[in-house]
């Protein structure tokens, strides 16, 4: 029984870098035997159906991103029921009438947050919250303004870590549930 797939991929058609054609991608993935293969937005958004478990999915499609496109990214790879689970965890549901202002954080390995130093950081209403893998930065003055945002990385450790806004997250969930 094929399970769907999301597979965010990190640093992909960001500001300039990690150039990926999608429409190139998909095709690729198609052709290497996934089904069902779409994409949300430019950014490394991508839905597909394997039969096959994550850890192989995950090394299939990092290595079409290094064999057919020359790149070395991390590849962050959720069910459909853990993306959706991470949205119904929201702790910051006001957010949900400004969707941009929420980023949620997928991560891998271990993890570690200094919450002492990223809270003094924290200014207008900002919080943060870490479920599990998943962590929650609502910023809502934008998260381009926002000091926890910029220095985030200081805080936060994890073996990869990709973020999607809120209003992407249910984009993408609505493009699987599909």
């Amino acid at each position: 029984m094929a399970h769907t797939w999301i597979a965010l991929l990190r640093g992909v058609n960001v500001g300039g870098t990690g150039k990926l054609p999608m429409a190139d991608f998909r095709a690729a993935l198609s052709a290497a035997g996934f089904g069902n293969v779409r994409s949300y937005i430019q950014s490394g958004n991508i839905i597909l159906e394997s039969e096959l478990g994550r850890e192989t999915v995950e090394s299939r499609i990092k290595d079409i991103l290094q064999d057919e496109f020359g790149l070395d990214r991390p590849v962050l790879l959720r069910s459909v029921n853990q993306l959706r689970t991470a949205l119904a965890d929201n702790p910051f549901p006001r957010a949900e009438a400004d969707p941009k202002t929420l980023h949620i954080m997928f991560l891998t390995g271990d993890v570690s947050l200094d919450e002492e130093g990223l809270r003094a950081l924290c200014d207008k209403g900002e919080e943060f919250s870490l479920h599990g893998d998943v962590f929650y930065l609502y910023t809502p003055n934008g998260y381009g303004r926002s000091k926890p945002a910029e220095k985030l990385g200081r805080f936060l450790k994890a073996g990869a870590v990709t973020a999607r806004n809120l209003n992407s997250c249910m984009k993408i969930l609505a493009l699987a549930d599909r």
